[in-house]
């Protein structure tokens, strides 16, 4: 009808003398082409009111009874389960074992329903609800939920895959008795019973991790700000009769990404609130142990696989290696690692080994190398530096650029309230014709070329579009020497900052404040590795303290404490300390 009557005024806008009317939702014609709105409105023939009637009817405002709608009361929970599904089947598509939907995903989800109790307990929580609905009793309510909650997200009632390595037995490790939460406070309880978006990622954190798949969190929270991952837009996914109104529906409306840390967190607090048993054993040829996750971070920096070897060495000299270190146990203490940040870490510390990263000693040693006429496949820290930086400005590039193009509201309205529904469509037209007249206004952007998910933030090697010729296959002959039968590098000195002791709970990082005393190569390591994980360099940094630690073998060292490190360089000959200029608060050791 509308159409009908906007084709029927043939009259030319006064700004463009376009024939293309539109009429908004308040009944006022406006150009499509130029946007201009004029006095004229639609006319509205009320076929109710009669001439020949002498009764005047009484104007007032809507009952404010209204009928209530009949229908199914949707808990919260459900739309999280939706949400869970839909991410899990997405995580399916990229190819993820089906085990860790059925098997791992869906019985923590089920012991959090139950420990918050919401379902699988004989008086579940009614009070997180969608909306209320006309039903016969509270029996219907607790029924229907239960049969949705425990048929919707998945047809499979198996258990965790006890060929996985666990030592979950049965079911009823996931789905205790409620006497199994009874050292749980009421109010801490109620506090986690209330699920968000961010939990949803924790969970399945957690379940990537039981099933050791190679999918760390910062890879998955690289697939969620691509969209390979519902996230932002997780709520258009929900079915039509779930309808979202209320303060409760913000619960699904999120506008940015969660960062690493704050998803390990909320990771670490459902790990100690669902009382999980121990986690299968992180053995050496699991993807998440240290050992071959370096490997892969290793190959994404261009840094060659040689590297790996003393990488290893470094592991195995301070028991780093063992899969105690990286499996979490159970217990009221159990802490869940952080295995994309510990492989980062120990990189970073065996480049520190092998090239000093003193601002001195890695160009001497690159001096050396550079020195000689035919280089041929040897590694030179200046030609490595120079490829990489170039890749690396360019990505970041791309990123900001991919950051600043990202739609962050979805295709579908959202409102909380009814009655904001015609300001929430006045205001999405204006936004899209504001972006359309910016596009017109503006040149065309350069088509993005883009392949798909992958695990690597660069792409090395000899073909068209890569970032540039791979150094992977290099040599450290230059970098390491053969004495008394052992490789030993040729940098014999190493400083770290100060290993201060530090409590968790009271103290922040140090490295705003130690940033400007430290070496600069050392800072731009950090930040090519908090680049490719896509963390802050500041967390970086005290993953990397934390490694030193215990690689001097020290958990609470005093500052300023001289270290002995010729037992983890394998060599038996060392030079005394080269004295220079040093940064404040560095110390040098040999």
């Amino acid at each position: 009808m509308e159409e009908e009557d906007a084709d029927e005024y043939k009259e030319p806008c006064n700004q463009c003398a376009a024939v293309e009317w539109g009429i908004s939702d308040e009944g006022r014609f406006y150009c499509r082409s130029c946007h201009n709105v004029i006095e004229r409105t639609r006319e509205v023939v009320d076929m109710s009111f009669t001439c020949n009637s002498n009764r005047i009817s009484r104007i007032t405002r809507q009952s404010s009874i209204r009928k209530t709608e009949c229908g199914y009361v949707w808990m919260l929970c459900e739309g999280f389960q939706f949400i869970l599904q839909n991410q899990a089947n997405a995580l399916l598509r990229l190819g993820v074992t089906p085990q860790f939907k059925d098997d791992v995903l869906c019985q923590m989800w089920r012991l959090y329903l139950q420990k918050s109790q919401q379902g699988y307990t004989k008086n579940p929580i009614r009070s997180l609800r969608f909306r209320r609905a006309a039903l016969d009793s509270d029996t219907d309510v607790d029924s229907a939920a239960e049969s949705v909650l425990s048929s919707n997200f998945t047809d499979s009632g198996s258990v965790l895959d006890s060929s996985a390595g666990s030592n979950a037995e049965s079911s009823s490790d996931w789905l205790g008795s409620d006497r199994s939460s009874a050292g749980t406070s009421s109010s801490w309880k109620r506090s986690r019973s209330l699920m968000t978006m961010k939990t949803t990622l924790a969970l399945i954190h957690l379940a990537l991790v039981w099933s050791r798949e190679a999918l760390t969190l910062s890879d998955l929270l690289r697939l969620v700000k691509e969209g390979h991952v519902p996230y932002v837009t997780a709520y258009e996914e929900l079915p039509e009769e779930m309808k979202l109104c209320g303060p409760d529906a913000l619960l699904f409306h999120v506008e940015r990404i969660p960062s690493h840390r704050s998803v390990h967190k909320e990771a670490q607090v459902l790990v100690q609130y669902l009382q999980l048993p121990a986690f299968p054993p992180i053995v050496p040829e699991a993807m998440l142990h240290p050992a071959p996750l370096s490997l892969r971070y290793l190959t994404d920096a261009n840094l060659p696989d040689e590297l790996h070897r003393w990488v290893c060495v470094l592991m195995d000299r301070t028991g780093m290696a063992a899969q105690e270190r990286h499996t979490l146990d159970g217990g009221s203490r159990a802490v869940l690692p952080r295995y994309d940040l510990q492989a980062a870490a120990l990189i970073i510390v065996t480049m520190k080994v092998m090239f000093g990263l003193d601002d001195h000693t890695e160009w001497d040693l690159s001096n050396k190398t550079g020195s000689h006429d035919d280089i041929g496949d040897l590694f030179s820290f200046r030609k490595w530096y120079k490829l990489v930086q170039a890749a690396l400005l360019d990505a970041q590039q791309r990123r900001n650029q991919g950051i600043a193009r990202k739609q962050w509201k979805g295709k579908k309205l959202f409102f909380t309230d009814k009655r904001d529904r015609l300001f929430m469509t006045k205001r999405r037209r204006i936004s899209e014709n504001v972006q359309m007249c910016l596009k017109r206004l503006s040149s065309c952007p350069a088509a993005v070329h883009y392949g798909g998910p992958s695990s690597f933030q660069f792409c090395w090697g000899d073909e068209d579009g890569s970032d540039g010729p791979s150094l992977l296959h290099t040599k450290l002959d230059r970098v390491v020497s053969l004495s008394n039968g052992f490789m030993t590098p040729l940098n014999l000195n190493y400083w770290h900052p100060p290993l201060r002791p530090c409590n968790p709970r009271t103290c922040t990082s140090h490295y705003p404040s130690m940033e400007p005393a430290l070496p600069r190569s050392f800072v731009w390591l950090l930040q090519l590795f908090s680049f490719m994980l896509d963390v802050e360099a500041w967390y970086l940094f005290d993953e990397v303290l934390e490694v030193e630690r215990r690689v001097f073998g020290i958990r609470t060292p005093q500052i300023g404490q001289q270290l002995e490190t010729r037992k983890w360089l394998r060599t038996e000959k060392t030079s005394t300390t080269q004295t220079g200029d040093h940064q404040p608060d560095i110390f040098y050791q040999n």
